[in-house]
């Protein structure tokens, strides 16, 4: 009898959705799980040292998975760091076309985008040059 893992599922867990495609839970881990134990092949057992390993490797992946969130929080917060310290500061874009005085900077998805005086907005990234207003 093949049985396929996924109808074992309840309906609450619509794959469709955006947070499902990128995690699963613990609970749906668990859920799967039994569910495999529920539809195995009665004559040829699966091991229980399988089950350990599997439970052992998704506890991995769910630690990967939270620092990782980690890492990225403490990214944003650098960011947000080095944003404050360009405030006042005089910045002159790559090519040189665009500079003047930092008035505020954004944290956008791309990176740093340091909004100037003249209302001119500088996405701060490789070859922008940044020095003491004077």
């Amino acid at each position: 009898m093949n049985v396929d893992m996924t109808t074992a599922l309840p309906p609450t867990a619509n794959p469709a959705s955006a947070k499902s495609k990128a995690t699963v839970d613990y609970n749906s881990f668990l859920r799967l799980l039994i569910a495999q134990m529920k539809n195995q092949d009665p004559t040829q057992p699966m091991d229980s040292t399988q089950y350990v390993s599997q439970l052992a490797t998704f506890s991995q992946v769910e630690q990967t998975v939270q620092t990782n969130t980690k890492l990225d929080q403490i990214l944003q917060s650098s960011a947000l760091a080095q944003a404050d310290s360009l405030i006042g500061h005089s910045l002159t874009s790559a090519d040189g076309a665009t500079s003047g005085i930092v008035k505020e900077v954004r944290l956008a998805a791309s990176g740093l985008v340091a909004i100037l005086e003249g209302g001119a907005e500088v996405a701060v990234g490789p070859g922008v040059t940044v020095k003491n207003a004077s």
